[in-house]
């Protein structure tokens, strides 16, 4: 769940990630300084504003020990802008991919959604109202009186509505009630219909906004996904909007109309305003797999990518400079950039010195212990063994573990992962699948509902420590 930076200390961030993640304290310190220093700048003064600049971080350690896991984890807890990208879909100004600036683009529309999310949170209320004034116009129209129609003859149809309030004074027959009065009591009546819920599944046709943006493509040179969606966009405001009839129940009527209504109701000018200042002030950029564009033993990155370029071309965006988006220019002075790669075959001092300069913080996460395993397993909250339990649990089948069955299993995985490759945590995923496949099999054919699957340490061994000898099985090298 998001939380407002305010409210959260480094000790709260670190509890936070622990519910997810086993071990790693240093990184999560780290980690959770950097991310209060966020507010803790923002409350400090203007003069001083300007000249506190953020620590960036590069993390390093083996595939599989939390590095990305931390960076999902973060941006859930933060309630700020935050992007992660893959280091390795960059190449450099010239070549066809995605350039860097891209990723502080992404920054930016993030920030947008964010507050835009906020906003018509604020003007809900209003738009509900609205929304219910135009599914109400749909099912009754609105009648205005007319002094030129009252003397005519109407024959008496309608609703015959008595209100508590008019016990005492009989209300006058409907055949003389005037044609506007009538049809406001009807609407006072569909109205509280709408409120109680019992039009909901009745069918109505309103209007909606239909797409502008024509589908275009461009010949010629490649162009990048960004400047394709910009150019649809500007092509779109050019056309004139264009609203479509559609037949739709009244619950999803609502909520179409509702995300119109709350659009037309947000100045977009004080969204952009916010959003930039969010992502300047606020905004954390998690760039992963850096270790892939580092030259290790000065060999270049192919004939096609310059890996170095790269490097270069980060240089800017991380040091601070300007970036041109499509709601204005973003400064990255400020922004917390957070770097993580496993460095199998690179090392840190391949990246260019500069960009080192650029990560002053740097946090070596440890490789997992067999204990790591086994907490790994039962304590967080989003464990393996919970996941499976989930899943049978949706057939009706009760899943549980043994103790030592947990124990045998983290034995087991920490046992492969230093005969064969050390993919970390990840290895975990292999053994249980190769363990309880068998069971997701037979469920339900076999194994019906009302079932108990008891996971024992003799299981675990019948299954798994016969496959263990095999130190080459490919089945295990992910």
């Amino acid at each position: 769940m998001s939380l407002h930076l305010d409210k959260l200390t480094p000790r709260e961030i670190v509890a936070e990630l622990d519910k997810y993640i086993i071990g790693q304290h240093d990184a999560k310190r780290n980690v959770a300084i950097a991310l209060r220093n966020r507010w803790r700048r923002m409350n400090s003064t203007p003069e001083m504003q300007k000249e506190i600049i953020p620590n960036n971080i590069l993390m390093i350690g083996a595939t599989g020990v939390g590095k990305t896991e931390i960076a999902r984890r973060l941006a859930k807890i933060a309630n700020a802008p935050f992007v992660k990208v893959e280091a390795s879909k960059f190449t450099e100004v010239g070549y066809v991919g995605r350039d860097v600036e891209s990723m502080v683009r992404d920054l930016v529309e993030q920030a947008v959604n964010l507050v835009k999310t906020e906003k018509k949170e604020a003007v809900k209320q209003r738009a509900q109202e609205i929304v219910e004034d135009i599914i109400l116009d749909v099912l009754i129209p609105p009648m205005y009186p007319n002094n030129t129609n009252q003397g005519q003859h109407r024959p008496s149809v309608g609703f015959a509505i008595t209100d508590d309030a008019d016990m005492v004074q009989t209300p006058p027959p409907i055949s003389s009630m005037p044609d506007h009065e009538l049809n406001e009591r009807t609407r006072g009546r569909f109205r509280e219909k709408l409120r109680a819920g019992e039009l909901e599944d009745r069918k109505i046709e309103i209007d909606m906004q239909a797409s502008a943006a024509p589908n275009i493509g461009v010949m010629g040179g490649p162009i990048d996904d960004m400047s394709m969606m910009n150019i649809q966009e500007m092509l779109g405001n050019m056309m004139p909007k264009r609203n479509k009839k559609r037949k739709v129940t009244i619950a999803d009527a609502r909520k179409i109309l509702l995300e119109e209504e709350a659009a037309k109701l947000i100045d977009m000018d004080e969204v952009k305003e916010e959003a930039i200042a969010k992502a300047e002030d606020l905004g954390i950029i998690f760039i992963d797999e850096i270790d892939k564009i580092a030259n290790s033993n000065g060999k270049g990155g192919g004939p096609d990518v310059s890996r170095e370029g790269v490097q270069r071309d980060l240089l800017p965006i991380v040091e601070g400079s300007t970036v041109n988006t499509k709601y204005g220019p973003i400064k990255t002075d400020h922004i917390l950039f957070v770097a993580a790669g496993a460095f199998h075959v690179s090392k840190p001092s391949d990246l260019i010195p500069e960009l080192q300069g650029r990560f002053p913080i740097r946090v070596e996460l440890q490789s997992l212990t067999e204990d790591d395993f086994y907490r790994i397993l039962k304590e967080p909250r989003n464990s393996l063994t919970r996941q499976y339990h989930a899943l049978m649990e949706s057939e009706g089948v009760e899943l549980t573990f043994n103790d030592d069955a947990l124990r045998e299993l983290a034995k087991l995985a920490f046992t492969i992962n230093s005969d064969v490759e050390n993919i970390g945590a990840r290895r975990l995923q292999t053994v249980m699948s190769t363990l309880l496949n068998d069971f997701m099999y037979d469920i339900p054919d076999v194994i019906g509902a009302n079932s108990h699957v008891l996971v024992t340490k003799e299981l675990v061994q019948q299954r798994l420590s016969s496959l263990v000898k095999n130190r080459d099985l490919s089945q295990y090298i992910l």
